[in-house]
């Protein structure tokens, strides 16, 4: 449970209490830091890390430090883990989000070849209008196709599993999903199809796997023996050189093969051809592959757990009603080739699922803000608290969407959570793209431009796992059990006759 933020309500008479103080304290310079570090990455989890301080403190409002500490960085921010201070967040006339996206700790340019690439922009920035739209325009082309070319890439990933799991007992889906994440992304998103470069094709994920981990690992708890895990990989940035020559082949890929939606980002948005370049490979990689790679595994493992029997069941069925649909109606694609109509409008559970995953898990379980104003954050009931202009404000997801203000049995995942009017409503506290879920991406705001297709490409994977098969079980990141769908029965000559 988190800890209230709120005293006694007061009469309705009676006016505001003033802000309160923020509880909590960074500590002594580099001691209170240094501290803060070590329970961040060896002593406790980021979970209780947050939990046992907002405990400690009676308040989901508090001052601490977020790691990585090394020189240069300012570590001191004002943790918020409870859904109604976070809404703070999003309000761009509180907050600037420049150069903040993974924290007070920037990787640097270096990693994008010079270019600051969109989300390092703060929404007064001149290039945020319109490197945001270029985004946005992009993803609107990529609709079309996107369904078609995700659909062949899961096929082939799970063509691959299935091979895997007939030679032994259990089979490793991370690689497989990677890859078929890269190759559609590519497809999808770029228009290139990576199978023209051989290097690319085999590859190019594990570049991005590289190029990711280099820009984050000061940021994340590895699991390596410590203390070498905080002598080497949290106590210096780490250089961007490494990993040149990799991204430079894919810089060198999209150059030449994704030419088409370049040149959109020069004539439409006018974005030079460098730029243009950097921003691709960074939404594709970061944004899109990155984000992919964490939740969807999430999302698998959780469905295919053996606890799960009875979700799975469900979802089959609802996903079947869809097939059998077709059938009745002799659609032509009664073999199951699902689009965003379908997982939109046919698969309510199948949605709430994905949304459910993503409130327990959301990809990025950390978004930051730097205070513009002096301004009053205001969290439930009447706990207001007095942040001053360039304080850093940093809010953990994991805990601001399980907050019982809000949510009944928040520590539970619930698939059915945002089924109905009453579970629609609760979309407004469902933060994973950097805003609130009944919100649209815009120029004008951070939320994630691909918002509506994340939560899309996630309920077409599950459909399409129960479109191929009657039952799965995972253990870990591994397919355990896949049980081969039964072939539907053909319609009987009389039926058949009717229906002409």
């Amino acid at each position: 449970m988190l800890p209230p933020t709120f005293s006694p309500t007061a009469s309705a008479s009676a006016s505001p209490p003033p802000p309160r103080p923020i509880p909590g304290s960074h500590g002594p310079p580099v001691i209170g830091a240094l501290r803060d570090r070590l329970d961040y990455f060896w002593f406790q989890s980021q979970d209780e890390f947050f939990r046992r301080r907002a405990a400690s403190n009676r308040s989901t409002v508090f001052r601490t430090n977020i790691p990585p500490t090394f020189l240069g960085v300012d570590p001191r921010v004002i943790a918020i883990v409870d859904a109604a201070a976070f809404t703070a967040l999003f309000d761009s006339a509180l907050v600037d989000k420049r150069d903040i996206l993974i924290g007070p700790y920037n990787p640097g340019p270096g990693f994008t070849g010079g270019t600051r690439v969109g989300v390092y922009l703060d929404t007064d920035e001149p290039d945020h209008e319109r490197v945001k739209n270029f985004a946005i325009s992009l993803l609107h082309r990529a609709a079309p196709r996107w369904p078609s070319v995700l659909r062949s890439s899961v096929d082939a990933m799970l063509d691959s599993v299935d091979s895997d799991l007939a030679a032994k007992e259990q089979a490793n889906y991370i690689v497989a999903m990677q890859q078929c994440i890269f190759r559609f992304l590519c497809k999808a998103l770029v228009g290139a199809d990576p199978s023209v470069d051989w290097v690319v094709d085999r590859f190019g994920f594990t570049i991005l796997d590289i190029w990711l981990a280099l820009q984050i690992l000061p940021t994340q708890k590895v699991g390596v023996i410590q203390p070498l895990e905080e002598l080497l990989i949290h106590s210096f940035p780490l250089p961007s050189f490494l990993i040149s020559p990799g991204y430079n082949i894919l810089y060198r890929f999209v150059e030449k093969h994704g030419a088409e939606a370049v040149e959109f980002a020069g004539k439409e948005h006018g974005i030079a051809e460098k730029d243009a370049i950097h921003n691709l490979l960074f939404v594709l990689g970061f944004n899109a592959f990155g984000g992919f790679s964490v939740f969807l595994p999430f999302l698998v493992a959780k469905i295919g757990d053996k606890g799960s029997s009875e979700l799975r069941q469900r979802l089959r069925e609802e996903v079947r009603a869809v097939l059998r649909a077709r059938r009745a109606g002799d659609e032509e694609d009664d073999d199951g080739e699902f689009g965003f109509k379908d997982v939109r409008g046919s698969m309510p559970l199948v949605r709430s699922t994905v949304y459910e995953m993503l409130r327990m898990q959301p990809p990025v379980p950390l978004q930051f803000g730097r205070a513009r104003k002096d301004f009053v954050l205001r969290s439930h009931g009447d706990a207001a608290f007095q942040v001053a202009k360039g304080e850093v404000l940093c809010g953990y997801q994991p805990l601001a969407m399980r907050d019982p203000e809000v949510f009944d049995r928040p520590e539970e995942f619930v698939p059915e959570r945002f089924l109905g009017e009453e579970g629609a409503k609760l979309l407004q506290h469902l933060y994973w793209s950097n805003g609130p879920e009944t919100s649209q991406p815009a120029a004008g705001n951070k939320q994630c431009a691909a918002k509506e297709v994340v939560v899309d490409t996630a309920c077409m994977l599950v459909a399409e796992l129960f479109r191929r098969y009657d039952d799965f079980e995972v253990e870990g990141t591994s397919f355990t059990k896949l049980v081969k769908r039964q072939p539907a029965p053909s319609l009987s000559p009389a039926t058949a006759g009717a229906k002409q």
